[in-house]
């Protein structure tokens, strides 16, 4: 009997509250996690996977919201967070409910607008995850969010800000916020990122 073809899940993710915008449109199978869909996320994106993450969406089955990441009794979450790698994006992610949150690093609370824009099969001789698009830089780890990163786009970019040289030598390295190439984006394997970050605490 001949396997079935994968369909693939096609996502538009824009982070939220900058401009101009910064996202990427990434292809994923559709029997990922989300787990896996963070990690394809953090890859495409930029992000360098050292906070804790969850994704916002609704259960149109009764309209409830979920939370979908990493569950951690020390937070005091209103609901309980469902553990990312036994939820597979395709019990919630359908042409009728194509919108998410994504939530990256609760202190600087990046927020990601996630939309699925078309369920496809998959084209043979490709590789997927995939990133076929996408516009400028993701900003710095632990800049401040927001607000934080405005301020340093405008002082790397006047040589006469009195911050000029202290976020130069803070970032330790030259940053371009227009550039993106998608042929730079490399995806990890997520079981292999799942083994890292929680060793033998379980397996994704």
């Amino acid at each position: 009997m001949a396997k079935k073809t994968l369909n693939i899940f096609q996502f538009k993710v824009t982070l939220a509250g900058v401009k101009p915008a910064i996202w990427r449109r990434i292809q994923v199978p559709e029997d990922y996690s989300f787990w896996d869909l963070h990690v394809a996320i953090q890859d495409a994106m930029g992000w360098e996977d050292c906070h804790l993450h969850e994704f916002k969406m609704v259960n149109s089955k009764n309209q409830e919201e979920l939370r979908i990441g990493i569950p951690d009794d020390d937070f005091d979450w209103s609901r309980a967070t469902l553990p990312g790698w036994e939820i597979p994006i395709a019990d919630y992610f359908t042409m009728d409910n194509r919108s998410a949150t994504y939530v990256y690093d609760f202190g600087d609370g990046w927020r990601h607008r996630i939309r699925l824009e078309r369920i496809e099969q998959a084209q043979p001789g490709f590789e997927y995850p995939g990133c076929v698009a996408g516009a400028r830089a993701c900003p710095p780890e632990d800049v401040g969010g927001t607000w934080g990163y405005e301020a340093l786009i405008r002082a790397i970019k006047d040589p006469n800000h009195n911050d000029h040289e202290r976020m130069l030598e803070w970032m330790g390295r030259s940053f371009d916020p227009e550039h993106f190439n998608q042929e730079e984006v490399q995806f990890n394997d997520p079981k292999e990122r799942w083994q890292s970050a929680f060793g033998d605490e379980g397996a994704a």
